[in-house]
């Protein structure tokens, strides 16, 4: 059974046809690769904490390799090498993970090249697709999350004009995934219809009270913000849909779910990764193995989550 909030089932928002579904199987080790988005969820954990509650008896991990600013071609991961040098840690670290099951985010960033850039996002998708192969796990495309007009801070215009070129790069995105047979998973329109729910519920579309919002500036989701849309990050799972109880029957997880992202995070990218792995390794590069130290500690967070879905599942 599925634990949600009680007022997620206080809006039903149903489209003409049943939209396709992915679910998920035991002993699935996803990983997650994409922009902003993606490398923030870790951090709130609500949309991964929700994706546990929705499958309670299904054991499975979810390993959240985000980038702030990242593309298909890797350019935000390069640090002090190339753009190619970024793109090859973005493919061999996934790889590296062994996954089951590959998220793949990207498109919002790439959406500001406009029409003139689709042609080469296209073609980097499915350069990127082509490296995953390897792997011979079940990918998922998701299309980027547009932003909220009602917050943006460029405007209502300027948020219309956003949504217009973040919706044609969805456009390729679906496009590719119909041209290799993967699945794509309408995360924008979810999190579009989400948002207007809220905006309908609440009787206004005016600027939301100090306090009351869901993102920073109408771009990048808040905690109120991944927690408002968990619901559409659930729309495509094929999971239970029965409802549930409030967010704080699932805090204990949404904590443990934090907890085991953090010590990933200082796994896979140590804070001083360049002493430790790059030009500078020569000051204190001996270090470097104190990195993986961190594995024993992810495993006993990821017990955790573990323990504690059980109780969800009874």
């Amino acid at each position: 059974m599925i634990l949600l909030p009680a007022a997620v089932a206080a809006v039903s928002l149903v489209a003409a046809d049943p939209p396709p579904t992915f679910a998920l199987k035991d002993g699935d080790r996803i990983v997650w690769i994409g922009n902003t988005l993606v490398e923030r969820e870790q951090r709130y954990g609500y949309w991964e904490t929700a994706l546990h509650a929705a499958y309670p008896k299904v054991n499975f991990t979810l390993r959240n390799l985000g980038w702030s600013g990242d593309t298909v071609t890797g350019d935000a991961r390069a640090g002090f090498d190339t753009p190619e040098k970024g793109y090859e840690r973005l493919v061999s670290l996934t790889l590296e993970l062994k996954p089951t099951v590959i998220f793949v985010s990207y498109g919002q960033n790439e959406s500001f090249d406009g029409e003139a850039g689709t042609a080469r996002f296209e073609k980097g998708l499915n350069r990127l697709l082509d490296a995953l192969k390897p792997a011979k796990a079940r990918v998922v495309l998701f299309t980027p999350v547009p932003v909220y007009k009602r917050e943006f801070t460029a405007g209502p215009a300027a948020a219309d004009g956003r949504n217009a070129a973040i919706r044609r790069y969805s456009e390729v995105i679906w496009s590719v995934a119909a041209g290799r047979g993967l699945p794509c998973l309408d995360l924008g329109d979810a999190v579009a219809r989400r948002l207007t729910s809220r905006d309908i519920m609440d009787g206004t579309r005016q600027k939301p009270p100090a306090g009351e919002e869901v993102t920073e500036n109408g771009l990048h989701l808040n905690a109120a913000g991944y927690r408002t849309t968990a619901p559409a990050f659930l729309t495509y799972f094929d999971h239970d849909p029965a409802a549930g109880s409030e967010w704080a029957t699932l805090e204990p997880l949404r904590q443990a779910v934090v907890a085991k992202n953090e010590l990933f995070f200082h796994r896979w990218r140590p804070q001083n990764e360049t002493y430790l792995f790059g030009f500078r390794k020569h000051e204190q590069g001996k270090n470097a193995k104190e990195v993986a130290e961190f594995d024993p500690l992810v495993k006993i967070a990821e017990d955790e989550i573990d323990r504690i879905k059980k109780t969800l599942a009874k």
